[in-house]
Order: structure tokens, then sequence, then C-alpha cells
């Protein structure tokens, strides 16, 4: 693989450079350097090696020129074309140019086969997987142009943003086929229960081009109407129950941040969370059209049917109040037993709402009214509740504003009290409160999605979702070697013919 440098210079100045590395490390110990300065000076020589290093192994590799003709296994021949190629690899040592014999029928597209990009799987852009690998773990956390900062700053390697951005979407592509690949999780290593939760949370959306201007005089903090997307977030785990009682729930939501926690049982930790995000009504590369609500649940009710194959585990609906939901679940059916749980995160809100309405929020007595009307609920007694807050109305003789308020605080715990049967929750172990849906969503979309003045493209968004699942689910490594191999079979389907051939390596 030769550039238009000879190859023995190339491993001259490998050795040049190795020899100025011991030179280095020596003059740093005898003048007394300090350890910051011996480090920065230590990497800086690291990053010289290392590209000379890597100059010296691509030239190792020659041109790759295998004679004249070269049959593939399919029985079609292939002839070599009259001049080398070059190609660009950057990589975290820098930028090489390669030169290589290419194999075909003639140029441009017709080429069938580069021996040296087959024999050193290399990918089909110009940057490494390695350096793949780094981009794109980085931009799952942190914006672009902070990845490209940091990364010029530790490698001396300047990267533009729309690269990084390209390189997340190639990414993101095969995250799908390697979700659809993985087996499911090890039963012995599951718990008895299974949890379906999902959430949404709005996306900045970047506006088109020709958009008309949004006429808003709403100076509120965060993005304006219209110009968010939703989020929808479907996460699946499996628990081991937790049987606990009314007064135990409401004594944890009440005790005072000073107080002395009270003994309890060790809560038990989610098994094989497994998280996954579209966004909602969006448009692929591809220009197809996507319904991302159905798209999560029907990718939850796969994980279901997956992990849950004998049903004989109880799948827990956690959901909060939003009515698309428990509809959304419907349209795919999932074996065992269900119950449908609405998160308790979203009652007490509505309790504090009916308890302001008759004494200050802040107020010992609106805190008291609570406490009393939650316990009443976890302990089933839902309908008592709501007669007690419409009599409490009456007697208060509530109008306008606050009467149409006490409505919606009755209306919203009656329309879904057949899913605030807690107190039968709580004695068979099962979770009440979506703190995994609400943590991965915020965490998830909120933390990187949603930062100060940050807006985005359709096509980035769904594609910064598709890769923070695999990031936050832990899956990242093997993510890597999923999307080095499938890279492999797409791009070298005769790299096989390479193990029976000798390499002329360059001299």
């Amino acid at each position: 693989m030769m550039t238009h440098d000879d190859a023995a210079d190339k491993a001259l100045a490998l050795a040049a450079c190795l020899d100025d590395l011991r030179a280095f490390v020596q003059d740093a110990a005898r003048r007394g350097a300090t350890f910051h300065d011996f480090e920065q000076g230590l990497w800086q020589h690291l990053l010289r090696a290392g590209h000379a290093a890597t100059a010296a192994f691509l030239d190792a590799q020659g041109t790759g020129d295998l004679g004249e003709a070269v049959p593939l296994p399919d029985g079609q021949e292939v002839r070599r074309l009259p001049q080398p190629h070059p190609r660009p690899l950057t990589c975290v040592f820098g930028t090489f140019t390669l030169w290589r014999a290419c194999y075909g029928t003639r140029e441009g597209p017709k080429v069938a086969l580069v021996p040296p990009d087959n024999r050193l799987d290399l990918p089909a852009g110009k940057f490494s997987y390695l350096l793949q690998d780094f981009n794109g773990l980085l931009t799952t956390e942190g914006p672009f142009a902070q990845v490209a900062a940091a990364l010029e700053r530790i490698l001396s390697l300047r990267q533009h943003v729309d690269s990084l951005e390209r390189q997340a979407q190639h990414l993101a592509a095969h995250v799908e086929p390697y979700r659809d690949a993985q087996p499911p999780p090890p039963a012995d290593a599951e718990g008895p229960i299974l949890v379906r939760s999902a959430d949404a949370k709005g996306v900045p959306m970047r506006c088109a081009a020709d958009a008309p201007p949004i006429k808003s005089h709403d100076h509120k903090r965060g993005p304006k109407s219209g110009r968010t997307k939703q989020a929808l977030v479907g996460a699946v785990y499996s628990v081991a129950p937790l049987v606990r009682t009314p007064d135990e729930v409401v004594a944890l939501l009440f005790r005072e941040p000073d107080a002395e926690a009270a003994p309890r049982p060790k809560r038990p930790k989610p098994c094989h969370k497994r998280v996954m995000a579209r966004l909602n009504e969006y448009t692929d590369p591809q220009g197809v059209a996507h319904d991302g609500l159905a798209e999560v649940f029907a990718w939850m009710a796969a994980q279901l049917r997956d992990r849950n194959p004998s049903a004989a585990k109880v799948v827990v609906n956690l959901f909060d109040g939003d009515e698309r939901l428990p509809a959304a679940k419907q349209a795919d059916a999932v074996p065992g037993p269900q119950v449908d749980v609405l998160d308790l995160r979203h009652v007490t809100p509505k309790l504090w709402a009916a308890a302001g309405l008759f004494a200050a929020r802040s107020s010992p007595e609106a805190e008291a009214q609570v406490r009393a009307w939650l316990l009443k609920v976890l302990r089933g007694q839902v309908a008592a509740v709501l007669r007690d807050i419409k009599q409490k109305g009456q007697v208060a003789g509530l109008k306008g504003a606050k009467q149409k308020a006490l409505h919606k605080v009755c209306g919203y715990l009656h329309k879904r009290r057949k899913q605030m049967r807690y107190h039968e929750y709580l004695r068979a172990g099962y979770p009440i409160a979506s703190g995994v849906i609400e943590g991965a969503c915020r965490h998830y979309v909120k933390d990187r999605m949603e930062r100060t003045g940050m807006s985005w493209r359709q096509q980035g968004a769904q594609a910064m979702l598709q890769l923070r699942s695999v990031a936050l689910d832990g899956d990242w490594d093997d993510f890597q070697d999923f999307y080095r191999r499938r890279e492999a079979d797409a791009l070298y389907p005769h790299r096989s013919l390479l193990e029976e051939i000798t390499w002329p390596l360059a001299a």
C-alpha cells in the first residue's frame, strides 16, 4: 500500500520517533521536569510515534497487487485497473493517503475488488472504526462542536461538526438491525414481574429554511410553540416484587428531608432494562413516514413476547395519564396476565391541586389533606376521595376557575380509577411509580437534546435517540462489534479469497 514516500523512509521515521521518545524520558528525568510537563510532552511524543507507526504499517501492506487478473469465488475474473487508486484514511493518529491496486471491469463504480481494503477491513468512509467509535460515544453525551473541540485538543486532529453528524446518522442506521439480532436475557436472570412503561418528551426542532416565521410574543423559557416534536420513550424491564403497605408509602413520600429514614426492605433493582425511542410522526432518509408511538409499542410488545414465552410472568403496564398509551398497547398482543397501573407520580399532583383550592398549597392544612387523601387512594378508596373532594367544593362554594379546576381533577381521577387499585398492587409487590421511565426520559432525551439554544433536524434527532439507546443500555461495545461485522459483510463479500493468497508485503 505504497504512499508517495518510500517504505524504508517510514520505517526510519518510526525508529527516529522511538529514539526521540527514549531521549525525552531520560532528559526529563535529568532536568527534574514536573510530572505535568513530562506527561504533556510524553503524550505529544506518543502521538507522533503513533503517526509514524501507522504510516509504516500501511506502507508495509504494499498496493495489494495480486497480478493482472484475479478469479473471484463466483467464477468471475476481474482485471487490474491501469493505475493505483488513492483513498484517504483518518484515524486517531492522523490522516493518511493509501494507494491501492484495484480490480474490475472498468474504472468507476465497476471496481469489484480492492485487495488492501479487504485485507485491512477498512470502513466505507475515510474515518477509521476506532475514531468512529470515539466520535459516536462522545456525541451521545455532548454537542457535536464540543466533541470536535475536545478531540482536537486530545488528538491534535481536526474534525468538522457536519462530519460528526453524518457519522452519527450512519452508525444509527445499524441500531435497529443490532436490536433485532439480540437474544432475550436468560430466563434465570430475570425477575418474576415484567414492566412496560412509556413516556414522551419534547425535542426542540430546527425550522426548515422555507418555513414561515412563528409569530409569538410568549417569552417563556424553552422552545417556542410549534418548534418541538415529541420523542416517545419506551422501557421494558423485569423486577422482583416488593410488598409494601399504604402507610409505608405515605410515610416515605412525606418524610422530612432531615428525618431519619425508617428501616425498610431493600428495593429490588430492575433487571435487563431496555430502552428505545422514536420521534412521533417522522420521515426516514428514504422518505418513508413512520408512526413513532406505534413503533415504540410494537418494540415493547416484541420484548415482552421474547422475555415471557411461557406466559408465566405478570406484565405490569405502568403509564402516566396520557390517554394514547393504554390504547397503543392494544395493537400488539402479549402473553401472560396484565395489570394496568396509573403512575402514582401523576396522582399526587392532582391531589395537591385539589387541596390548593381550599388552603394555601404550602400550608400544613393542605399537606395534611393530601396525606389523608393519598392514604385512602392507596387503600383502594378512590370513590371516597372523589366524594370528599366534591363535597368540600360544594361547602366552599367554589366558582369560576376554581370550580373548573376541581372538576378537572375529579374527572382525571374518575376516568382512571380502574388503574388505581393500589391496595392490590402493593399487596402483590408491583411497582406503582415509573421512576425508571421518568429517569430514562429525562436522561435519554432532555439531558442531551434539550440544552439551552439547541435545536435538531429530524434525521439528526432520530439518529441521536437511536445511538443513546445503545449507549444507555450498556451495549455500546457489543454494538460496535456488530456494526463492524455488518459493514465487513456488506463491503467485502470476496474477503475469503485473500485467505488463499500469500500477501505481497512491501519490501
